[in-house]
């Protein structure tokens, strides 16, 4: 340790794809060098991958095995510098199918072995090819499991990446500026302009209008809704609710997306107007926390997060436990959703007891923190859907 900096390198002179340790030297004197500074202090040196520059962000791990370019691509992670805690990445290259937005929604990445080199015969490409055109930037050839420990020990913070300015000061200077997650809104850089229509399948008969309220909705979840016969309307996150119910939707959806939902106002105003109405309603991730703050329960920004494809989940409704996947750095208080006369706890995870779900006494309406489209994860959540079918055929 030097300075208060842990340094952990490798080699900069093999091709890419290939990472073979090298004398620190060899490093920090290569063009071709990345660093990750972290608000802390703390530097890790590596070398770059995607496009050369500079990004800033949160820095947050994600625990799953697969599927990375369903994180890039996911919504939820806008403004966050993604580590992936699974030691190889690009090595099954990237396919148009796997995609759960129109771009990469990362800020950033930062891997421990990255290649160009890919063995899947459908894919379309390389990972590096992607984030060239993405101009993603990112760094790999680091010790992750050194950085996820200082993380979970220290909390997430903000970083910044570059293979442009290996200045630690200058980048010190320029990671002063980058904003907290905490009162940051970014729904609006993710939600879509204009709302468009999504049918059901070729076979499928359409049985429900639902109206999605787009946060940073990912596509997997819109598949969910249209092979059940719903027909999808994708409203931008600050649309009003009057103008949602000139389309006579038989009930909402409230999208995933990032950011602090406390900032997120416009749709905290459209959840109380359509608890009110008494229509059918279902939320997942930020949409969970959307339903408890229009009933006044706050949010509070964790400590590091749940990001993953393996966290346990039980239903207090049927006693049963799921394996779910999950993206989310703030969670619904607990104590308040218990002492709310209208609202009650449905599911709690199982690794530190916070609020996974919740639903009104009434019925009209419920949520869920974690994502059980999957996409990529578990399937064991997909009743969630057949839940809200359900509730559309009630009419609550």
């Amino acid at each position: 340790m030097t300075g208060g900096a842990f340094l952990f390198t490798t080699a900069a002179a093999y091709p890419r794809g290939h990472y073979l340790r090298a004398p620190m030297s060899d490093v920090l004197t290569s063009a071709d060098s990345a660093i990750l500074l972290l608000e802390d202090g703390t530097t890790f040196r590596g070398r770059p991958l995607g496009r050369r520059g500079t990004t800033t962000g949160e820095v947050c791990f994600n625990t799953g095995m697969a599927g990375y370019q369903e994180i890039f691509t996911d919504p939820s992670y806008c403004g966050q510098l993604v580590v992936t805690t699974t030691s190889h990445i690009g090595n099954y290259g990237v396919m148009a199918a796997e995609v759960e937005s129109g771009r990469v929604q990362i800020a950033g990445l930062i891997c421990r072995e990255f290649s160009e080199f890919f063995s899947r015969r459908e894919a379309d490409g390389s990972v590096q090819d992607y984030f060239e055109r993405a101009g993603l930037v990112g760094i790999g050839g680091i010790d992750t499991r050194a950085l996820v420990r200082h993380v979970r020990e220290k909390g997430v913070m903000n970083a910044i990446i570059s293979s442009e300015e290996l200045d630690e000061a200058k980048l010190a200077e320029m990671l002063r500026a980058v904003p907290s997650m905490n009162g940051l809104e970014l729904a609006s850089r993710v939600s879509v302009t204009e709302a468009y229509d999504v049918a059901p399948p070729v076979g499928v008969e359409t049985r429900f209008r639902v109206a999605v309220l787009d946060l940073g909705v990912k596509q997997n979840i819109l598949r969910h809704l249209t092979q059940r016969g719903c027909l999808v309307r994708v409203f931008p996150f600050d649309t009003p609710l009057a103008t949602m119910e000139t389309w006579a939707p038989d009930g909402y959806f409230i999208s995933n997306g990032p950011g602090d939902p406390a900032a997120t106002t416009e749709a905290i105003m459209s959840v109380k107007g359509i608890v009110a109405m008494a229509k059918p309603l279902f939320g997942i991730c930020l949409g969970h926390q959307m339903l408890a703050l229009a009933h006044d329960v706050p949010t509070y920004k964790m400590p590091n997060g749940h990001r993953g494809l393996n966290h346990p989940v039980k239903n207090l409704l049927t006693g049963r436990c799921e394996i779910t996947s999950q993206n989310h750095g703030f969670v619904v208080d607990d104590a308040a959703v218990r002492a709310h006369p209208d609202l009650e706890v449905t599911h709690i995870n199982l690794n530190d007891q916070t609020v996974e779900g919740l639903r009104r006494r009434d019925g009209r309406a419920f949520s869920v923190q974690y994502h059980p489209e999957s996409s990529p994860g578990p399937h064991d959540s997909h009743y969630l859907f057949d839940e809200f079918l359900a509730l559309l055929e009630t009419g609550a």
